[in-house]
């Protein structure tokens, strides 16, 4: 029998790997996109609909899993979620063309739509409110360790082996990931809805859900919050390349010191925003990485500058994170928590699928300084929303231990 604090430790290490797993797969589409555009002939104008096909199925995928896990819980809803994303990231191996390797990134895209509003509200049912900004910044620093790790060996793999072999290096661990979920992480003893699973109630739950004035701007403010880091980031390894005549080993560096920032910041703000409440760092980080953008583009023009830059952007996004996926999980009861957190993340991967179609299209456009400029009026616009229309939660909603 384990002791609470070894339970805990695996719990929070297995979600962490899953996190790991799963938004490496991510991001790595960005360091690597210039080689998936040369060895499948895609010109850069559509480069990010791989992005837009994840996002989007993803997005519908989401919706769907909420009320689902809602009712049978979410230790299955990771089980089934973690070994689907590892079956489809298998399937890069055979991505020959344009139009197959869009069709894998949409199955990746529906598998992760099992995990991504399951995770945080597994968080939300097994911790209670005080330490989720804690537990959330631990599982969040996964994200972090892939951009220290995984990124760098992704890229480095696909300009050695091509760009199929980072996901094949994924799916593995994704599927250690699912193993784990299934050894050790328990069903936390939290209410389950037992309003019978129709399509009919799963849609009266969401627009019930969306009547409510505080899931509204949280929303809003999650569509904002994606939207504006898919304009940034996508191209960003490409202006690189074109601006300052980088290699990929550069690009690999670059997101390691990103992710080095990023792991250093997500548990120190999980835990501030645990003491001081959660909106003073969301609105500070907001402000902060809208700044970031506006100045990229001009001073950068060497690579240490890049590295300072990107680092503090990554900085700004680890800190807004864990306290604002805390405060909304105190938003509603948990049993809809489900297909609140759902809701959050399909409207944020529908963000991130716009804001990456549209970073293509402005960047062979106008350039890179327009996706900047966007990305930064959008990141203003959230820090205004949540200053102004989002309050710190009620921590009676909180879940009940297990």
């Amino acid at each position: 029998m384990l002791s609470q604090k070894t339970q805990t430790f695996w719990i929070l290490f297995a979600l962490w790997l899953m996190m790991f797993s799963s938004s490496s797969q991510v991001v790595i589409i960005a360091p690597i996109l210039p080689r998936i555009g040369d060895a499948l002939a895609i010109p850069e104008s559509i480069q990010g609909t791989l992005i837009t096909a994840y996002a989007l199925m993803l997005s519908i995928f989401a919706l769907i899993i909420g009320p689902i896990s809602d009712r049978v819980g979410r230790r299955r809803m990771l089980m089934v979620g973690s070994a689907a994303l590892s079956t489809t990231l298998f399937l890069h191996a055979f991505a020959d063309s344009y139009l197959s390797l869009l069709t894998i990134r949409a199955l990746a895209g529906a598998s992760a739509g099992m995990l991504s509003g399951a995770a945080v509200a597994y968080v939300g049912d097994y911790f209670p409110y005080e330490r989720r900004g804690w537990a959330n910044g631990w599982v969040m620093s996964g994200i972090a360790f892939g951009q220290i790790i995984g990124i760098p060996i992704g890229t480095l793999m696909a300009d050695l082996y091509g760009f199929r072999s980072p996901f094949l290096m994924f799916a593995v661990t994704m599927f250690l990931a699912s193993i784990l979920i299934w050894r050790v992480v328990p069903q936390p003893n939290v209410p389950l809805n037992r309003q019978r699973l129709t399509v009919r109630n799963a849609v009266a739950g969401y627009l019930q859900l969306t009547k409510e004035p505080n899931v509204q701007f949280a929303a809003i403010a999650y569509f904002l919050m994606f939207f504006s880091v898919g304009l940034y980031i996508v191209f960003l390894p490409t202006w690189l390349e074109g601006r300052l005549h980088v290699s990929g080993a550069d690009i690999a560096s670059l997101f390691l010191v990103g992710g080095i920032a990023n792991v250093i910041t997500g548990p120190l703000a999980g835990r501030i925003s645990d003491r001081l409440g959660r909106k003073p760092l969301i609105v500070a980080s907001c402000v902060g990485l809208g700044v970031i953008m506006l100045i990229t583009t001009y001073v950068v023009d060497d690579m240490m500058v890049a590295y300072l830059v990107f680092g503090a952007a990554m900085s700004m996004v680890a800190m807004r994170i864990s306290p604002l996926q805390s405060l909304m999980t105190a938003l509603v009861s948990a049993d809809r928590r489900g297909i609140l957190m759902s809701l959050a993340v399909a409207v944020g991967q529908l963000g991130v699928g716009i804001g990456s179609a549209a970073a293509g299209l402005t960047y062979t456009r106008y350039g890179y300084l327009s996706n900047t400029i966007i990305g930064a009026i959008s990141i203003f616009l959230m820090a205004l929303l949540v200053q102004q229309r989002i309050p710190e939660p009620d921590a009676s909603l909180a879940g009940v231990k297990a």
